[in-house]
């Protein structure tokens, strides 16, 4: 029972901290992919305080099992750097830069009752159930 409620509050905190940090507005992010025009450099201080904190936790914390987690942190990082890696991130950085949001805030935008954050997070599930549905060996033979 435990679990559930320290996830559920994570989940408030990391949303309250995209609402501070104004991660929520889109113009946030597309100012920060701005490089030509008014550039705004606020993402990378929110991504740089997020390591800041993330960084010795994991350091410590790898190999063993935080107390509310089913398993332990990796205590390696993996690097199979794969055509299948490269073609996602470059669908998630093209989403990204077009819409200005990203899953958590978008999850976080859907309070606001707004139709397109809620069609950005239909849109994001099924991308979800669809790599879900197809096969690993069916995309690997489709990327060649």
């Amino acid at each position: 029972m435990a679990k559930p409620i320290v996830a559920f509050l994570c989940g408030i905190l990391f949303a309250g901290g995209l609402v501070v940090s104004q991660m929520t507005l889109p113009t946030r992010v597309t100012g920060f992919l701005d490089f030509f025009g008014r550039w705004d450099p606020t993402l990378m201080f929110v991504m740089g305080g997020a390591i800041a904190v993330y960084l010795p936790v994991w350091t410590f914390m790898r190999g063993r099992r935080p107390v509310f987690a089913a398993v332990a942190l990796p205590r390696k990082v993996a690097h199979d750097l794969d055509a299948r890696l490269f073609i996602g991130a470059g669908i998630f950085g093209i989403g990204w830069g077009m819409a200005g949001i990203c899953p958590g805030p978008g999850v976080v935008l859907l309070g606001r009752g707004s139709v397109d954050f809620a069609l950005f997070v239909a849109a994001m599930l099924a991308g979800m159930l669809l790599h879900k549905a197809v096969p690993r060996k069916q995309i690997a033979a489709a990327m060649g």
